[in-house]
């Protein structure tokens, strides 16, 4: 399986990395990192990731798109967005962190989907893509192909609940053991809502 990883500069790190960490775990999985800007693409945090520039999807692929203070700018990318649309609509799954939801709902794929985003970020993300049932209580939302999680680390909830979708309980739980995660299994469970 052929997972991506779409980055631009100003990511969350962990929005990334949480992901990454767990869906690194699945055998016979290839991953890639991804720009449509630059091939070395810059985190929040100063960390430096090396990109392949304008890729196309493997058929079957997984798409992932962190969040980040720069999702404020790329929303009004059209450019951007129309690659994105693109890359998207060919993944078999989309997968997005924190504000990587905003971007894929400028696109027009969320509209009429239930998704989440960040609670610190939901009245932006609500008047950026006004069309998507956003949900303030979730952890992470799965509407069709479409995985979006809230906050940061969320991230890494989704992705074991992605991977006990597609591979079955036993090895999400494998994975969250082997890299000693306490997962929250709940998607409802989100104190973080009532911030």
């Amino acid at each position: 399986m052929d997972i991506y990883f779409l980055l631009f500069d100003g990511f969350e790190t962990l929005d990334l990395f949480g992901p990454v960490e767990i869906l690194g775990q699945l055998e016979s999985t290839r991953l890639h990192y991804i720009s449509l800007t630059s091939k070395e693409v810059t985190s929040a945090h100063g960390f430096k990731v090396s990109a392949e520039l304008s890729p196309v999807l493997e058929p079957n692929s997984v798409l992932l798109i962190p969040g980040g203070f720069a999702t404020r700018t790329l929303v009004k990318d059209q450019a951007f967005l129309d690659k994105l649309l693109i890359l998207s609509k060919s993944a078999k799954y989309v997968l997005t962190v924190c504000t990587g939801s905003a971007l894929v709902g400028m696109t027009g794929q969320l509209d009429g989907k239930e998704a989440t985003s960040n609670k610190r970020a939901l009245d932006w993300v609500r008047e950026t893509a006004p069309k998507v049932k956003w949900k303030k209580k979730a952890r992470w939302v799965k509407d069709g192909k479409f995985y979006t999680a809230s906050g940061i680390s969320a991230g890494m909830d989704m992705a074991l609940s992605f991977v006990s979708d597609l591979l079955g309980y036993d090895e999400a739980r494998e994975i969250s053991n082997k890299i000693e995660y306490i997962w929250n299994e709940d998607q409802n469970f989100d104190p973080f809502s009532r911030q």
